[in-house]
């Protein structure tokens, strides 16, 4: 089912994906270099970037609770398959991207015992499903080398990556609206001034967005906010708040098995580390 993490993570690939069309291998829209994640920046690291002229987009709620708003009936829905055009190959410890990205597709890498899943967007392409997948691994602490559209993680002892198409059926339990904050940390005006419409736009024409488990989320502008620290800070920074609606859900059939693995014993089977 998909959650606030859900909605966090897909509204952080948006704007990457509009600020690195090409990757984060390659150059940004504007020039400057942008690190996009959830939550909010560590003070020394923000810092330290702020002065070396990078920008941090950071995702996460904006407060004020959420909102109940279900209002639909609970009935399944059947989630049409999708053609795969994407595909991974698996050399060792990387992986590599390749074909064509489409709003259905699950792509996801496992890190030994990690799981990390991603939903492709309408706008992706092999690099950028690289990209934001080699976002998701750092968060968690791993080293990860990127470039293009392949991704590689040098100390897992355990590496598989897949990608699969979506399948089956979901029932819209509960529905909710959350306002999230995408803040820009920028280190002066123009450099600020420059990111805000490129993030605003992506985040405004996105429409219906996918999530992990097949089901979408809508956002909507709700509101910006700038903060000026004054002619001698060295920190411009620019809040979009937008309000998500997102639903809870039933699978009666997962979407897709992305990983899988299954133990036998004599007298009985285990299956474990399922991710949909």
């Amino acid at each position: 089912m998909a959650d606030q993490a859900d909605v966090e993570t897909a509204l952080a690939a948006l704007v990457a994906n509009a600020l690195y069309p090409n990757g984060t291998a390659a150059a940004s829209v504007t020039g400057t270099v942008y690190r996009v994640y959830r939550g909010y920046p560590a003070s020394p690291v923000l810092d330290a970037d702020l002065a070396a002229g990078v920008v941090h987009v950071s995702v996460a709620p904006a407060g004020g609770g959420i909102k109940d708003v279900t209002r639909y009936p609970r009935v399944w829905r059947e989630v049409a398959p999708v053609v795969q055009q994407l595909s991974a190959t698996v050399n060792g410890v990387s992986v590599m991207f390749s074909g064509n990205c489409a709003v259905g597709q699950l792509a996801g890498v496992m890190v030994d015992d990690a799981a990390f899943p991603y939903a492709v967007q309408a706008n992706d392409s092999p690099a950028t499903v690289a990209s934001n997948l080699a976002a998701q691994i750092r968060l968690a602490g791993w080293i990860v080398d990127y470039a293009g559209s392949t991704l590689g993680v040098p100390g897992a002892e355990r590496f598989t990556a897949r990608v699969v198409a979506g399948a089956g059926a979901l029932q819209e339990i509960r529905r909710q609206v959350q306002e999230f904050r995408v803040s820009m940390w920028c280190p002066d005006p123009g450099t600020r001034d420059a990111a805000a419409p490129v993030i605003d736009v992506a985040l405004a024409d996105a429409g219906f967005i996918p999530l992990a488990d097949g089901s979408y989320c809508r956002a909507r502008f709700s509101g910006v906010t700038s903060n000026d620290g004054g002619a001698d800070a060295d920190l411009y920074r620019r809040d979009l708040i937008y309000a998500v609606e997102y639903p809870t859900t039933l699978s009666q059939l997962t979407p897709a098995m992305l990983f899988g693995t299954v133990m036998t014993s004599m007298n009985d089977v285990t299956v474990g580390n399922f991710l949909s």
